[in-house]
């Protein structure tokens, strides 16, 4: 390919495979896999056998290791690495994105030490394009994207321009495109999700049935809810797509890395143990110690992303996390959110 690739996507793993493919209908697109014989592997094989396997990759993909290609992506850079790996990620090809270039993040998780989301990391690390970053978020499962099944996602920006050329180039009717101003709200309910899903996943190996299910994510989407209004997030949008849709696909599906990791944990089988044999990262694990830092600071109780961190790093067993759960007081459904609702929203009428 002689690199007239208006469009490139740095990550080669099953989300960034697959945007590579969406992209792909409409041009050529440069993949940036993370070293050279990645990339030679899958570009030999035009599949990416490890997380998209029997998934053809077509010709219109230029997959490379070498950042100075992205210098031809004059209309859009997507940035689909893990959480921890977005600040190194926006270094190696900072110098070579174009000036006019808008920037997605599709990470999702909070920096561990900073507790910064992926746009304020990407904005850290590129500050001369901070104007132009967004986030993309929403029930997107790599492999249904990747077989062309309808999806839907949500562009945040607090910049319209951008928002609207990020929609155009992504949207298509088999995979539709909102947008949404409310980018602190976005970003924290693609990392947060996970971490419900990782509870859920333990709740089916558990046999926790469809009413006790239910009844822990929507206490999930409660607690993560209240973080997010107490970071400056629309309540609203944790009904959305970003919210409740990816909520919903993320704790459902066996393709979810988070809850295929939440079963195995109630196989009685520990972290440092499974970690390896996912088939990628399950970014709840990397997420839920800045989940809870990051409430600390806020003042905001999560208890679910208490047990999960229990059961995960401090040894406690999934089944006295769930029933440590369930002997908790019973309270108000709404406890805090409809005071700190109030407060976002007359926040919010004083700007305006």
């Amino acid at each position: 390919m002689d690199r007239h690739a208006n469009r490139a996507v740095i990550g080669a793993g099953a989300w960034g495979t697959t945007l590579a493919l969406h992209l792909a209908k409409h041009g050529p697109v440069i993949l940036l896999a993370r070293d050279e014989s990645k990339a030679r592997e899958i570009a030999a094989a035009r599949q990416n056998r490890r997380y998209l396997p029997d998934i053809n990759i077509p010709v219109e993909v230029e997959v490379t290791a070498d950042p100075t290609a992205v210098a031809a992506a004059s209309e859009l850079v997507v940035f689909a690495v893990p959480a921890a790996g977005m600040r190194s990620s926006a270094q190696r090809v900072r110098e070579h994105i174009p000036s006019d270039a808008v920037l997605l993040s599709v990470a999702k998780g909070i920096e561990h030490d900073s507790l910064m989301r992926m746009t304020e990391v990407l904005a850290d690390a590129a500050p001369e394009a901070t104007s132009r970053i967004a986030a993309m978020s929403g029930p997107n499962l790599a492999l249904e994207v990747a077989r062309g099944l309808p999806a839907s996602a949500v562009v945040a920006t607090e910049n319209e321009v951008v928002g609207q050329r990020a929609s155009e180039m992504i949207g298509t009717r088999s995979f539709r495109v909102y947008r949404n101003r409310d980018v602190i709200g976005v970003e924290l309910c693609g990392a947060l999700k996970n971490i419900v899903a990782i509870a859920a996943g333990a709740a089916d190996q558990l046999g926790f049935g469809d009413n006790g299910k239910a009844g822990l994510i929507t206490r999930g989407l409660a607690e993560i809810t209240r973080l997010g209004i107490a970071a400056g997030a629309n309540p609203l949008t944790f009904a959305g797509l970003a919210g409740l849709g990816d909520v919903i696909a993320t704790c459902y599906s066996p393709l979810s890395r988070n809850h295929t990791l939440g079963v195995e944990l109630g196989k009685g089988r520990h972290w440092k143990d499974v970690e390896s044999t996912l088939p990628g990262v399950a970014e709840g694990a990397y997420t839920v110690t800045s989940a809870l830092s990051m409430a600390d600071r806020l003042g905001v109780e999560m208890p679910i992303a208490q047990e999960v961190h229990n059961a995960l790093f401090e040894g406690k067993s999934v089944q006295r996390c769930l029933v440590d759960l369930l002997s908790r007081e019973q309270k108000d459904e709404l406890a805090g959110i409809e005071d700190w609702a109030r407060r976002a929203f007359a926040a919010r009428s004083e700007i305006s």
